[in-house]
């Protein structure tokens, strides 16, 4: 039997301040997330961001919190029990977060209990970061290496290259008349610019240029986070029959200006003045709702878009757990 682990970032237990307060502090004294010196990260986590950011954060992820719990957490639960469905009693299917609950220890242990022969896992990033993917396989295996016997281990660290990939943004889209929209925002996660360029000048030899550099993927720049999001980009727009031209690619969730531009935010308040007044938003690089996708962009940017003198704002709901989504999974961990 195979062991399939699905990783994603994680969420507070409950949108409470303290449980959101034990969240933030976790994820972001993580080295790779805030990537400054051990000493300068816990002052500026412990006694700057978190004591500041926890209750409104909290206020935020009760705007968007159901009956049945996080949003994040219930799509991945879903996708968790439809991929098990899908591929059979071959594989046994967990789901772990990188923080807090279900934890990554405690989806492993499931699997180890199972004697897999082989863990398979796949963090739900689409495109390479050290801030999320990397995290993920580094606590992976830390927690794997103390096992008496430890399974082969397979790991997925980016599908942006998939076709399948596309083929299921292709089926949650379906739902709007790309004919109907002037123009169409492709919204990422940001990230720090001095993260890229470590990334990048580690793997490809070649440190990004923050321009031309990203218009063609390689060998040298496929990890690259820029690269990969304009990648995506482009892929979508051809699946979508989307011309180029009425495209842009942006980053959301900044913390600060050092971050990846063009910010969504000011996007969104620019594209009005430009003629451009009815606007359909994607969000790639999510493959569950979440906060980011739900209230960042379905709420914050809508109303920004709105203010600014737009007409029409729609936004694609993610992948979450849709039938051809669960379909995709399974090809990609059984190739």
């Amino acid at each position: 039997m195979k062991g399939i682990l699905l990783v994603n970032l994680g969420t507070p237990d409950s949108p409470s301040t303290s449980d959101v307060r034990k969240y933030l502090t976790q994820f972001l004294n993580d080295r790779r997330v805030i990537d400054i010196s051990p000493i300068g990260r816990f002052f500026l986590v412990n006694f700057i961001i978190v004591p500041f950011r926890a209750k409104k954060s909290a206020g935020l992820y009760k705007k968007i919190w159901t009956e049945k719990g996080s949003p994040l957490l219930i799509h991945g639960n879903a996708l968790k029990e439809k991929l098990q469905n899908e591929l059979g009693e071959n594989y046994f299917v967990e789901l772990g977060m990188r923080y807090q609950s279900p934890s990554l220890e405690t989806a492993l242990n499931k699997l180890k209990e199972k004697k897999v022969s082989e863990i398979i896992v796949l963090p739900m990033y689409p495109q390479y970061a050290s801030s999320s993917t990397g995290s993920s396989v580094e606590e992976v295996l830390r927690i794997i290496k103390s096992w008496e016997v430890t399974p082969s281990v397979k790991i997925i660290n980016k599908f942006y290259d998939e076709p399948l990939f596309y083929d299921a943004w292709q089926e949650v889209a379906k739902k709007f008349n790309v004919n109907d929209f002037d123009h169409f925002v492709f919204s990422y996660h940001g990230l720090p610019e001095r993260q890229i360029l470590k990334a990048s000048a580690h793997y490809g030899g070649n440190t990004c240029k923050m321009g031309d550099c990203c218009n063609k993927i390689s060998k040298n720049n496929q990890y690259c986070y820029r690269a990969a999001c304009f990648e995506t980009t482009r892929q979508l727009i051809k699946k979508l029959n989307i011309p180029a031209e009425k495209s842009t690619t942006s980053f959301q969730s900044r913390l600060d200006d050092g971050w990846l531009k063009p910010y969504s935010d000011k996007v969104m308040e620019e594209l009005p003045a430009k003629g451009n007044k009815k606007i359909l938003v994607l969000s790639p690089a999510f493959v569950a709702d979440c906060l980011e996708t739900i209230y960042e962009i379905g709420t914050e940017y809508r109303e920004i878009f709105m203010h600014a003198g737009g007409e029409r704002f729609e936004w694609v709901e993610s992948l979450n757990a849709n039938p051809v989504w669960v379909k995709a999974v399974a090809a990609m961990v059984k190739s």
